[in-house]
């Protein structure tokens, strides 16, 4: 049997840390990455990974988003680690080079299976969730806070010839971290989401690490709000709370119990003490957020049953007037975020 091609799209801090464990684990692994000077770097040095305990350099076979289109062999496995803001397009991009069996795995935050099943459909497509935590701020350099070890995963399809693809995907991620195969992709990204609502956003709006903005008062409690209004939007939607993170199965359904659940499993054993979340590294660079793709997600889907959100729909507007420059993130806004006074 022919060894796999495999394309990282998506070659950032996640993408980068998956694809240098691919390639070390003896797979063809082609880098596609939008951040030129990344790319370049990756070049002339490979891709440096700094591991809670050792760092790895790894030669890399990278290009330009701009090359895509001068690439002649097809790829049989496509995994996707673009915002989701950016899905759409870059599905459309990597299409014409996937095989016709070949499939695109989202390994992404947010509800983006939809997205990827648009564009290349339902039987070509696997959704993840991802539990790491990576930052990048100089091309070429990573710092992964988690090692494989410490790395979780879990994959599935929406249509029956897509989940049987699944056992081989988490074979090839065996090298990555602790990878389990879902029979129901969709409650498990509303799961991540569900621990995303609460944690991403509002501690990037307060300026600080996870572990710092949760010992502020009145925070961790808004955080749970936030996740218990998540899981209700993913039963309105038609999901479970289902186990995610390898905790064992509970047999809660109370989305507030739910919620600070995962909640406290992100603090446990997947943050650190300087552990920036996303949203913050996007910020910190200047850069466009999900929390549209999050937060704004669940107000969507709660206000579309006749429900409101207003922890999230608090979280989305203050993250708004951020981005538009209107409002400096820091502790300052506590209490905007808290709803105890309008910013």
């Amino acid at each position: 049997m022919t060894a796999p091609r495999i394309a990282v799209l998506g070659a950032g801090a996640q993408g980068a840390g998956i694809g240098a464990d691919l390639v070390r684990a003896g797979h063809d692994v082609t880098f596609i990455e939008q951040w030129p000077a990344h790319v370049e770097a990756m070049r002339a040095r490979g891709i440096e990974i700094r591991l809670p305990l050792e760092t790895t350099i790894t030669p890399v076979h990278a290009l330009h988003v701009c090359e895509v289109a001068t690439l002649r062999e097809p790829f049989d496995i496509v995994f996707l680690l673009v915002k989701a803001y950016d899905t759409r397009w870059a599905v459309e991009l990597i299409a014409p080079h996937l095989a016709p069996d070949g499939i695109v795995v989202g390994v992404q935050n947010g509800m983006t299976v939809d997205d990827i099943v648009a564009v290349v459909g339902a039987s070509r497509t696997l959704g993840a969730v991802i539990e790491m935590a990576s930052n990048m701020f100089d091309p070429g350099i990573v710092t992964r806070q988690n090692a494989p070890a410490d790395s979780w995963f879990a994959v599935g399809g929406i249509d029956p010839v897509a989940q049987a693809r699944a056992a081989e995907v988490q074979s090839i991620m065996s090298c990555t971290g602790t990878v389990e195969v879902s029979d129901d992709i969709r409650s498990s990204k509303w799961m991540k989401l569900v621990a995303n609502a609460g944690e991403l956003v509002a501690s990037a709006i307060l300026d600080l690490p996870l572990a710092e903005a949760v010992r502020l008062p009145g925070v961790h409690d808004m955080m749970i709000r936030c996740g218990a209004e998540a899981a209700q939007a993913a039963l309105v939607d038609g999901s479970r709370l289902v186990s995610i993170f390898g905790l064992a199965d509970s047999e809660t359904v109370d989305p507030g119990a739910y919620a600070a659940r995962l909640l406290g499993e992100v603090l446990d054993k997947y943050s650190l003490p300087d552990t920036r979340t996303t949203v913050l590294q996007d910020w910190m660079k200047g850069r466009h957020s999900e929390y549209d793709e999050l937060n704004g997600h669940v107000v969507r889907v709660l206000d579309g049953a006749g429900h409101a959100a207003p922890e999230n729909s608090r979280v989305v507007g203050l993250a708004r007037r951020i981005e538009r420059g209107e409002l400096e993130r820091g502790i300052h806004l506590r209490p905007a975020l808290l709803g105890q006074t309008s910013s």
